[in-house]
């Protein structure tokens, strides 16, 4: 540019003060007339350096109308979209690299944008970003800090599958009312409104009521499911064993006395005791195995009038008369919790009760343990099996900000119910409908019915998505770096926004591809002798290749808001960056004051 402008400039100025010049005027002329030639062969270069320069700048942040979004997907029906980017090289990495040493400021101008975006620049053109839908079926991790784009990604990634008819479940631990939007606006740009389905703890009177305890096959699933979310010392807790055996013995007794088991009356029997549930249950069983029981019970019964002398009673009858012939498994468990020591049953399952106070306490028991008989409670009750199978729209708040321990609680046991009904749709499905499954804020709800999902749902159908700061986060919530692995291990595509956690950093960078790049390397020294006679002097240059990263780890703490690095499944790598759903909100009005 500059070689342009000087030149041009004298050949201007040749041009215009040659007739001011007294004497001979062809020098001028002549001067002119070469330096215009010589400054228009610099415009070419000068252009394409002003265009590097322009891009090195960055752009401003891109919207775009979902209406816009569902025509481009309509041409696509087997892709998923990630916005623009291009397949980020061995020849990035080294642009990237000298770049640095050079420092970007030489290039590029200051600005007020956060990041830096001349990464983005380093190409010469980009395009879309387009990954099959099949290829989802190996799950996505999408790892990044706040405010760097994480749910305006789910955003965009909930609405392509809501486009293309598809169920999906949104668990939301923030309960981000934009995401919560766009999913319901999805669903009314489909023509189908009714496909969306909301939960939210805050919120009960606009809420679905959803029964995790809904899809079972055996009574020893509701009991493994309540177990999961259980906190655990280690894999072989005796707290957590007898907690689960307890939880499958009332399940049993609560399904042998014709009623359906739910999070409120299961609290309701192990807290309060299982009298009552014993004597309905063995009532019914007398009634159907031994005709005319009354009167050989009435002696062991005698003049019991509360509850629990009458299933003392019972108990003894069933003991002595009745199974020997007519022997039951759920009765024999009922019992052993009936005639348990109420102490030591206490302390044994000290670490339930409060998963079931919080899961059933205020508005929450009938939000999750809704009674479909209740003439008062018009709202309507759902299931995961029921989303899944008519291909709903769930978008699943947990209020974690307000309180943390109840909604990683409700997350949990709702991901436990997903992965049941992930293993029904395994053992008796045979067309298996895609489920997408995001999970924003993954490590508040990990658990091992979550790592279950990852490792055996890609057979049921599911495809998950989940979002998380830091992997750290995943080692502090299980309480093992090893199952922390598990969860990554299983996780096919991985897009990296900024991320400043260094050890973050390495694993993302780690898992790329690595690269040689070239490092030139200049040398001087001078040497002077005692007798100041002899002097020497040397320049060198040493071009030097080693095996570097494809993306150097620290450049993820500089992605500007929007963009990202990702490794997609089947090993392309890609840079991209990503539009926002909808048009910008207006400025907020400012708090001053004006005088009238």
């Amino acid at each position: 540019m500059a070689a342009l402008v000087s030149w041009l400039t004298i050949g201007l100025l040749a041009a215009s003060l040659h007739r001011l010049w007294p004497l001979h005027q062809a020098p001028f002329q002549v001067l002119a007339a070469l330096s215009i030639p010589l400054g228009l062969r610099w415009l070419l270069p000068a252009m394409r350096h002003h265009h590097r320069q322009a891009k090195l700048a960055g752009q401003p942040l891109e919207f775009m109308d979902p209406a816009q979004l569902a025509e481009q997907c309509r041409r696509h029906r087997d892709d998923m979209w990630f916005g623009w980017g291009f397949d980020w090289n061995s020849t990035h990495a080294q642009l990237s690299l000298d770049l640095i040493r050079a420092g970007p400021e030489r290039f590029v101008r200051a600005q007020s944008q956060l990041g830096a975006h001349w990464l983005h620049g380093l190409a010469a053109r980009e395009t879309s970003v387009w990954l099959p839908v099949e290829h989802s079926a190996g799950h996505i991790l999408i790892v990044g800090t706040t405010g760097a784009g994480k749910t305006r990604l789910l955003d965009l990634l909930v609405t392509q599958a809501v486009q293309r008819g598809e169920a999906v479940v949104i668990i939301d631990p923030k309960g981000d009312q934009d995401l919560q939007q766009s999913a319901r606006q999805a669903c009314v740009r489909t023509g189908q409104p009714e496909r969306f389905v909301s939960f939210h703890p805050a919120f009960p009177d606009r809420s679905h009521r959803i029964d995790p305890l809904y899809s079972f096959n055996r009574a020893t699933e509701i009991a493994s499911r309540i177990a999961a979310i259980m906190p655990s010392v280690s894999g072989n807790d005796p707290f957590k064993s007898f907690s689960q055996m307890a939880l499958s013995h009332v399940i049993g007794g609560v399904l042998a006395a014709g009623e359906r088991p739910n999070l409120v009356n299961l609290r309701r029997y192990l807290e309060g005791g299982v009298e009552t549930l014993v004597v309905r249950v063995l009532t019914r069983y007398f009634d159907e195995q031994v005709p005319g029981w009354e009167g050989p019970a009435a002696r062991f019964l005698g003049k019991a009038r509360d509850t629990p002398a009458r299933a003392s009673g019972l108990v003894r009858f069933y003991q002595e008369q009745v199974r020997a012939e007519h022997p039951s498994t759920v009765i024999e468990g009922l019992v052993s919790l009936f005639q348990h020591d109420r102490v030591h049953f206490s302390k044994m399952v000290a670490s339930l009760f409060p998963i079931l106070n919080m899961l059933t306490a205020g508005s929450l028991g009938p939000l999750l343990s809704p009674d479909s008989d209740d003439p008062l409670d018009a709202r309507p009750i759902t299931a995961m099996a029921s989303l899944v199978e008519r291909a709903q729209v769930a978008y699943i708040g947990l209020d974690s900000l307000s309180d943390g321990l109840v909604g990683a609680a409700i997350g949990s046991i709702l991901i436990a119910d997903l992965a049941a009904v992930a293993g029904d749709r395994y053992n008796y499905g045979s067309n298996h409908r895609p489920v997408n499954v995001f999970i924003d804020e993954a490590s508040e709800v990990v658990n091992d019915p979550m790592i279950q999902l990852l490792n055996k749902g890609r057979g049921a159908g599911l495809r998950l998505t989940i979002a998380t700061q830091t992997f750290a986060d995943f080692a502090a919530r299980t309480g093992s770096p090893a199952k922390a692995r598990q969860v990554l291990s299983n996780l096919n595509t991985l897009i990296a926004l900024r991320v400043l956690d260094a050890e973050t950093q390495d694993y993302v960078t780690a898992s790329l591809p690595k690269v040689r790049l070239k490092t030139l390397t200049r040398t001087q020294g001078t040497s002077t002798q005692p007798d100041l006679l002899s002097h020497s002097g040397n320049v060198g240059e040493q071009l030097k290749e080693e095996v570097s990263e494809l993306f150097q780890p620290a450049l993820l703490g500089m992605l500007p808001n929007l963009h990202y690095i990702a490794r997609l499944a089947g090993g392309r790598i890609v840079k991209g960056r990503l539009p926002i759903l909808g048009a910008p909100k207006p400025p907020l009005p400012s708090r001053l004051s004006t005088r009238h």
